[in-house]
C-alpha cells in the first residue's frame, strides 16, 4: 500500500509542479521586462584580504541626528558648519546640533517613487569660493546656494539640450579652487535616480560621463561618454586630473584636464571590492571612496553572478519591483582610503550594515569621517584617531 500511496503523491506532486509551472513560465514570457539587460564582463573580485581584510571598524561610529533628516547623500563643511541634501529635497544647515532647511529646489509633496522628479533630490554638494555652496540636484540641474540666505541661483538646467541631449541624472560634482569650472556627472540618458537599480542591472553604457560648467561663459561641455553609471567625481589635489566612479563597473576612471595629458583618459584603479559610489579627497593627500555594496570573495557576490547572465536579470525584474530587488542587496558597508596613485591604504568595515548602512559618501573634517547615506535617516561620525 505504501508505495502506492508514494506513487499517487508523486504524480499529483509532478502535477501540480506542472501546472504551477508551465503557466508561470507562460506569463513570465508575456510579461514585459522593463529593462534590457547587457552582459557585462567583470573580472573576478579581490580578495578581502591586508588592507582589504574584513573588520568591524565603521561599528565604531556614531549616529548623529537619527530620524531628524533622510537620505544625506552628501555632506559638505563651512567651519564647523555642515550641511548635506536629503530625500525630500531639501538642503539643510546644522549648527550647534540644530538642524534648518536653507533651501529646497524642487517642491513638494515629497516622499514616494512618483514625486521625487517634482521634490527634486540634492546629490552632490560642494563647497566653492566665497564660501558658497554648489549642488547638484538629480532631476532639476546644478544649482549655486547661498547657504546664509538661502538664495538659489540656476546654473545648468536638466531641460536644456546639450549636445542633442537633455540631462537625465544629474549626480556628483566637484569645483576648482577658483570656482571658474565645475566637472560633474550624468548617469545615464535613459534613467532617473528612482531608477538606479535598472541602471545598474541593465549595464548600459548611456552614461554622459563628465561635463565641464564654465561659470564665466556659462559654457558646457561634454568631455567623456560610454560609461556606465559614471557616478562620484573629484579633482586631484594638483587640479590636473577628475576621477570618475564607474559603479556598474566597480572602476575609476580618470580624466587629464591640464598638463601634457589634457583631453586624455586613463583607468585609475580597476575591479574594486564593491560598487563604487562618491570619492572625496583625504587628509593625507588621497581619496575616500563610499561602497553601496560590496563583491565578496571569498563568498557569493550577487552583482558577479548576475553580471554575464542578462535572462536571470529579465526574469528578476519581470517579477519583482526594485524596492523587493534592493532588500535582497546584503547590506554589507565598505569604505576604503586609496593613496594618491591609486592603492589601497586601508579599508573600514560594517559586515552587517548594523551601525552603518549604505554608505554613499565618506567626507573627512578635522579628524573625524562623515558618513553620509542615500537611504538612511543620520549621518554617521567616525573618529580617525580611534580606528
Amino acid at each position: 500500500g505504501s508505495t502506492y500511496s508514494t506513487k499517487v503523491f508523486r504524480v499529483t506532486f509532478l502535477t501540480l509542479a506542472a501546472s504551477l509551472t508551465v503557466p508561470l513560465l507562460g506569463v513570465t514570457v508575456l510579461l514585459d521586462c522593463p529593462i534590457d539587460p547587457q552582459p557585462i564582463s567583470l573580472k573576478e573580485p579581490p580578495l578581502l584580504t591586508g588592507v582589504l581584510e574584513p573588520n568591524i571598524k565603521l561599528r565604531k561610529a556614531e549616529r548623529l541626528w537619527e530620524n531628524q533628516l533622510y537620505g544625506p547623500e552628501s555632506i559638505v563643511n563651512i567651519g564647523d558648519v555642515l550641511f548635506t541634501g536629503t530625500a525630500d529635497g531639501k538642503i539643510i544647515k546644522i549648527e550647534d546640533g540644530e538642524i534648518q532647511t536653507i533651501a529646497r529646489i524642487g517642491h513638494g509633496p515629497c516622499g514616494t517613487r512618483e514625486d521625487e522628479p517634482t521634490c527634486g533630490r540634492p546629490l552632490g554638494i560642494r563647497v566653492g569660493p566665497n564660501n558658497t555652496l554648489f549642488v547638484a540636484d538629480a532631476y532639476h540641474g546644478l544649482y549655486e546656494v547661498d547657504p546664509g540666505t538661502g538664495e538659489m541661483k540656476m546654473l545648468v538646467s536638466t531641460e536644456t539640450f546639450i549636445e542633442g541631449q537633455k540631462l537625465s541624472f544629474l549626480n556628483d560634482l566637484t569645483v576648482t579652487r577658483d570656482g571658474r569650472k565645475i566637472y560633474f556627472t550624468d548617469s545615464s540618458s535613459k534613467w532617473q535616480r528612482r531608477d538606479y537599480l535598472f541602471l545598474i542591472m541593465e549595464g548600459t553604457d548611456d552614461g554622459r560621463h563628465l561635463l565641464e560648467y564654465d561659470t564665466v561663459t556659462k559654457e558646457v561641455k561634454v568631455l567623456m561618454v560610454g560609461l556606465r553609471f559614471p557616478n562620484g567625481v573629484q579633482l586631484s589635489p594638483a587640479e590636473d586630473f577628475v576621477l570618475v566612479q564607474e559603479t556598474t563597473m566597480a572602476r575609476i576612471r580618470r580624466y587629464y584636464v591640464s598638463g601634457l595629458m589634457k583631453g586624455g583618459a586613463d583607468m585609475f584603479v580597476e575591479n574594486m571590492p564593491g560598487l563604487p559610489d562618491n570619492i572625496r579627497l583625504s587628509s593625507s593627500g588621497g581619496y575616500w571612496v563610499a561602497m553601496s555594496a560590496v563583491r565578496h570573495n571569498p563568498g557569493f557576490s550577487l552583482l558577479d553572478f548576475l553580471s554575464e547572465k542578462p535572462w536571470i536579470k529579465r526574469m528578476i525584474f519581470k517579477l519583482l519591483s526594485q524596492e523587493t530587488v534592493t532588500n535582497f542587496v546584503p547590506k554589507y558597508s565598505l569604505v576604503v582610503e586609496l593613496t594618491e596613485t591609486g592603492s589601497y591604504r586601508r579599508s573600514f568595515h560594517d559586515p552587517n550594515g548594523v551601525m552603518v548602512a549604505y554608505v554613499s559618501e565618506a567626507h573627512e573634517h578635522n579628524g573625524y569621517l562623515y558618513l553620509g547615506s542615500f537611504r538612511s535617516p543620520y549621518i554617521c561620525r567616525l573618529n580617525l584617531q580611534h580606528v
